[in-house]
């Protein structure tokens, strides 16, 4: 393992390993917000009365879970711009288009985070048992009161382990767009690991990044999970 090829500045890959790095945060980030927004109408239509919107989530959740996150990824960046270009062609333009890079990422990683986002929140919400439900209604509690001191609390208790999973599976899934080109950890120790055939370097400079990032994360979610967790008497 060569560290010189690891120093900042023009005559080492340090700084561009470190953006990578930041890029792949970023996307993360991204994805598992735009999971989060998905996963909050996912699970309110697995829980709805109305068959139809159960069978559309549910349509949902099975195909996403249920093919490979490569492919996902693929059908999406190759897919939207062959959509966006259709609709173009309406309005007289015929050139290319690519979508941009990270927003296509984000959005791809984004769609697979929501789908184990739905199962974890609906199994949130299913583990809280009914009858704190009546009870708060029984006292004159409102919907809103009964959203806002019954269902959020002890969703966030339940669903918090299982999101931290997530958010460690989502992290993990931003190598898989560095087939879009966006230059994130794996793609940019790809392209450093070919100019300097030195790839054992750079892909065990990858891995400890990882293992920064997903070590940090488990800290925060562990910190949030004993927030959650305050004044619950443990079995």
């Amino acid at each position: 393992m060569d560290l010189e090829l690891l120093v900042f500045g023009d005559t080492g890959w340090g700084d561009e390993m470190l953006r990578a790095a930041l890029v792949t945060l970023m996307v993360s980030l991204s994805a598992m917000g735009i999971g989060l927004f998905i996963s909050i109408f996912g699970t309110l239509s697995k829980l709805s009365n109305k068959i139809y919107v159960r069978v559309l989530a549910d349509v949902y959740t099975t195909i996403i879970r249920g093919i490979p996150e490569l492919l996902v990824i693929y059908l999406l960046f190759f897919g939207g711009s062959n959509a966006i270009m259709s609709l173009a062609k309406l309005f007289g333009y015929y050139g290319y288009i690519e979508l941009n890079a990270f927003v296509i990422g984000s959005v791809a990683v984004g769609a697979i985070s929501g789908a184990y986002s739905t199962e974890v929140m609906r199994g949130a919400f299913l583990a809280i048992p009914k009858g704190q439900i009546d009870a708060a209604k029984s006292v004159g509690m409102n919907k809103f009161l009964i959203f806002k001191r019954i269902l959020i609390p002890q969703v966030l208790r339940y669903a918090l382990p299982g999101l931290g999973n997530v958010w460690q599976l989502t992290l993990k899934d931003t190598a898989l767009i560095m087939v879009t080109g966006l230059v994130e950890i794996m793609r940019q120790a790809h392209v450093a690991a070919g100019s300097t055939y030195s790839p054992f370097t750079f892909y065990i400079t990858a891995a400890l990044l990882y293992l920064i990032l997903t070590t940090a994360s488990n800290r925060v979610f562990n910190s949030a999970e004993n927030w959650a967790n305050k004044g619950v008497r443990r079995a």
